[in-house]
């Protein structure tokens, strides 16, 4: 290849790529599974640094993969936060309702900060062709996007729904960098509403059509619930209704999570290079529904292949658009952080590894 056809390649779109295989990760899984029982989940915290390495060492882009490294005994601290603070809510679930009330507020007051340190843990620890990530987002920021807005939304009746996920993404991307250089996020919160009432008109338009066709059988099934022996028929048709209605909600979730991802990814810029998200609600459907009748069907052990299928549509559903070579933006981001020094020898020793 000349070096005019290399340069072509470089800015060229460059397709995410997951090179992970169900059977290669059911290996992984079911001894992380094994190992987890026998030390009471204490090898947990091991397990999910093992199984996020195979994931980030699949994950290209460029002819590069990512890599992870996560500290498994700071996953294990966030672990047993987690624990006590769950443990500490119920027990106070069953002391009084008085102490309940404190124990829900101290977990609000707690929460953002847990929140805001696991970003900085997560983000550190992964790396591209040997730069690492970063987070320089604000404590006051994470109790402003992760507590104030999510209470805000609460009194609303959800009606700020969307725009509170559309300020939280934007800390999030906004907040995030590669090597020195910061991401961006342009994602307006009109486009939130849209996709938010996209999701919930499918969801209502399919109940309302559900309910048309089955609602005559489910009304003769109550009519007759009280009777010794119901007509066979009759329970069928009801039982009919439950699984579309299943079937629905299982088909919704894939249209929500598809409008979200292309959404955020569409306007996610990193210096001038650009992300692409592609995912389509037809295919995510697909995955999604027979993912859990396979994993139904064979009693859970089709999990790990579940994800494998899942992750992989996902990932490779995103393209990087390059503004310029791949090659000379990453050479020049370690340049920069080689010239100031990483930056963050803070304690990055925390995940909430929820």
């Amino acid at each position: 290849m000349t070096s005019l056809e290399n340069q072509l390649e470089q800015d060229a779109p460059q397709k995410f790529s997951f090179t992970g295989t169900g059977s290669e990760y059911f290996g992984i899984w079911i001894v992380n599974i094994l190992l987890s029982l026998v030390t009471l989940g204490i090898y947990s915290a091991w397990a999910k640094v093992r199984r996020n390495r195979y994931f980030y060492s699949n994950t290209y882009v460029a002819h590069s993969s990512f890599d992870y490294h996560g500290n498994p005994i700071a996953i294990l601290k966030g672990r047993v936060i987690a624990i006590v603070l769950f443990t500490l809510y119920n027990l106070a679930i069953r002391s009084s309702f008085r102490f309940v009330g404190i124990m829900l507020l101290a977990m609000a007051i707690i929460m953002p900060w847990l929140i805001w340190k696991s970003l900085q843990f997560r983000l550190y620890n992964t790396s591209y062709r040997g730069i690492r990530f970063g987070f320089r987002g604000s404590a006051s920021q994470a109790y402003m996007k992760f507590l104030l807005l999510p209470v805000l939304t609460l009194f609303t009746v959800y009606l700020l729904a969307p725009f509170t996920h559309q300020r939280i993404k934007k800390f999030q991307h906004s907040e995030s960098r590669f090597g020195a250089s910061y991401f961006s996020f342009n994602g307006k919160v009109g486009e939130f509403y849209i996709a938010y009432l996209i999701g919930i008109g499918a969801l209502i338009a399919g109940l309302v059509a559900i309910s048309i066709v089955f609602g005559s059988g489910l009304m003769v099934f109550f009519a007759h619930s009280r009777d010794v022996k119901p007509d066979p028929s009759i329970v069928a048709g009801f039982f009919k209704f439950i699984f579309a209605l299943y079937i629905w909600i299982f088909a919704i979730f894939p249209l929500f999570l598809t409008l979200i991802q292309n959404l955020i990814w569409n306007n996610t810029e990193l210096a001038g290079h650009r992300f692409q998200s592609n995912l389509k609600w037809g295919k995510m459907t697909f995955i999604v529904v027979t993912n859990i009748l396979g994993v139904i069907c064979t009693l859970g052990l089709f999990a790990p292949f579940a994800h494998i299928r899942y992750l992989k549509y996902r990932v490779e559903s995103m393209t990087l658009i390059p503004d310029g070579s791949i090659d000379n933006f990453v050479a020049a981001s370690e340049e920069q952080i080689s010239a100031t020094g990483d930056g963050v020898a803070d304690v990055f020793d925390f995940d909430l590894s929820l």
